[in-house]
């Protein structure tokens, strides 16, 4: 009978594994930090709702009373990011955010590299940050070399 540590393909891993380079490690909180640099910011000036915020979300096709609760859920899912212990939640609420975001670029009929999939870029910043930062996490990607675990 195997183990439970034996069977979890997390157990005893962490994030500054061997496989883990210092470059991967640096590049990948690099790759983060812009991503939540820029979700900041986005966040903040729904919260603050300068002109510039009310006639984009309105041109949008929502009503400024979203603004702040879309600049709250935003902000959390940043701080829940930031967390180590909760970053992955982070990410995956992220994720839910903008893919909202892409899919109202879509309904409003947006042009494709520069609205629709910007929000896409975002995402792959801090996915491939919290990869790279994070060695439990590659142990999924299809293309890991698991025999060096």
């Amino acid at each position: 009978m195997q183990t439970v540590a034996a069977q979890n393909p997390f157990a005893g891993t962490t994030t500054t594994g061997q496989d883990s380079s210092r470059a991967a490690i640096w590049t990948g909180r690099v790759l983060s930090s812009i991503a939540v640099l820029f979700l900041t910011l986005d966040a903040v000036a729904k919260l603050f709702r300068p002109q510039a915020v009310i006639v984009g979300t309105t041109g949008l096709g929502y009503s400024p009373d979203v603004i702040v609760p879309l600049g709250l859920t935003l902000l959390s899912c940043v701080l829940l990011y930031v967390v180590p212990r909760t970053s992955l939640l982070g990410a995956l609420l992220l994720t839910g955010y903008l893919g909202g975001a892409v899919a109202t670029h879509v309904r409003v009929g947006n042009p494709i590299f520069t609205h629709i999939l910007f929000p896409t870029y975002v995402a792959a910043f801090f996915w491939g940050g919290l990869v790279l930062r994070d060695a439990r996490l590659r142990i999924l990607l299809p293309w890991y070399d698991r025999s060096r675990s």
